[in-house]
């Protein structure tokens, strides 16, 4: 199969800062102008920062929003398998063309001048969005908020802020006050910001932020009554019964309530009122809504032949401490059973304090390098992790295919593996072998 002409285009505009990460509204904002500021000329915009959940609730959103007829852009990252993922256009990923031909569009203007990878390829995001009609854009930070790329909109319609924990400390601070203060920098002035579930200590810098500067917090809503087939959502003195969410465990009732409160609170022009869709089309929003390597159970490809019988294959993206407390409560919930952990990690995380939550809820964590030139953990490093995290039973291996003949070779009948501890890893599983 010939190698896409994006890969190229894509692998010279990473060549042209030298850092990967380097937060800043400078670049960005200057080549926008170089291309007439298509940023200030897109449908309604809802903007998204937090550290869990901003991707499923994005995901939330879009599907109820395409369930109310609408044509909605979407703008995320990473990708899992290919960087056309990160841009949808009116429902559909963009094509390889026209992200050829915006690619070397925003290349050929930029003329060689620094600028970070994300910042030229979110450039591109915006001319595509500015001209492909739509009735809402749906967008999400990279990393922070304050000084992310994203964050040249200058008046969206709404925002949204996901819960916020440790993530990122090298980029955004090592306190959970640090972190919330650079997501609070998407709000803006007179501009409604829904406010998932916080920490005190994120609360309280969220909101003295939005008190500064005038920003109108949305926090009145609650799930109850959370059942296997639904739950109850409540907004100021409304009730409405739910059904089960698509995506899987129990903080997808948050996220989920967060995009339909979201909903219920963005003036979005071609919605039938104020207040969004109604609740039948909301319900069958959140029914349909996929979002890969969120507790993903895969079903086909060449690991699920090899699966010993009666063993399921989880897969998910979780690398940070919130996470791993997401996954364990939904561990908890499982039928019972073994559950052996493949685990790949990037270097800077801390693999120990991640498995501490997992540890009561899993048998054995198998430890393997992740393909690719990132920089990660070794694969003895995590078995070493899980030991440290009393998890006696720990492995290292030298890949997916070792480490699942390794499981199926030492434990006797698992009900489930769970490949997890990175996107990166995700996007390996789901390139090869889903």
């Amino acid at each position: 199969m010939p190698t896409p002409r994006s890969d190229a285009i894509l692998a010279r505009l990473g060549q042209l800062h030298p850092k990967v990460i380097d937060l800043s509204l400078g670049r960005i904002t200057r080549l926008l102008a170089k291309l007439g500021n298509p940023h200030l000329k897109l449908p309604p915009v809802i903007h998204l920062a937090g550290t869990n959940g901003k991707g499923s609730t994005l995901a939330y959103l879009r599907a109820i929003y395409e369930a109310a007829d609408l044509r909605v852009h979407t703008s995320t990252s990473p990708h899992l398998v290919r960087f056309h993922e990160r841009i949808r256009l009116a429902g559909d990923l963009i094509s390889e063309d026209m992200l050829c031909d915006l690619l070397e569009e925003v290349e050929a203007v930029n003329a060689g001048e620094q600028i970070t990878f994300f910042e030229i390829t979110q450039t591109a995001a915006f001319l595509a969005y500015a001209r492909i009609p739509a009735d809402v854009v749906l967008l999400e930070t990279g990393l922070g908020g304050r000084v992310d790329a994203s964050n040249v909109i200058d008046t969206p319609a709404l925002t949204i802020i996901t819960p916020i924990s440790l993530d990122h400390q090298g980029f955004l601070g090592d306190t959970i006050a640090k972190i919330a203060f650079e997501k609070a920098g998407i709000m803006k002035p007179g501009v409604p910001c829904v406010l998932a579930p916080q920490t005190l200590e994120a609360f309280d810098t969220l909101a003295r932020h939005a008190n500064d500067i005038g920003t109108p917090l949305i926090t009145s809503f609650d799930v109850t009554n959370e059942r296997e087939n639904g739950f109850t959502l409540r907004i100021r003195d409304e009730e409405f019964d739910l059904p089960l969410p698509s995506l899987p465990g129990r903080h997808q009732f948050i996220n989920a309530a967060t995009a339909i409160t979201a909903v219920r609170h963005a003036n979005i022009p071609g919605m039938t009122d104020i207040s969004g869709p109604d609740m039948a089309t909301i319900a069958n929003g959140i029914t349909q809504t996929n979002w890969p390597a969120r507790l993903q159970k895969l079903t086909n490809g060449p690991l699920c032949d090899a699966l010993p019988d009666g063993c399921e294959l989880i897969l998910d993206g979780g690398h940070n401490i919130a996470a791993a407390e997401a996954i364990a409560d939904w561990l908890s919930r499982q039928p019972a059973g073994d559950t052996i952990v493949i685990m790949g990690m990037l270097d800077n995380r801390d693999p120990v304090a991640f498995l501490h939550p997992l540890a009561p809820h899993i048998a054995s964590v198998i430890g393997i390098p992740i393909p690719g030139d990132h920089d990660v953990h070794s694969a003895q490093t995590l078995r070493n992790a899980a030991i440290k995290a009393d998890i006696a039973n720990a492995n290292a291996c030298d890949d997916l295919d070792d480490a699942l003949a390794t499981a199926k070779q030492r434990y006797a009948n698992p009900k489930r593996i769970l490949i997890l501890g990175s996107l990166y890893l995700a996007g390996v599983v789901l390139k090869n072998h889903a």
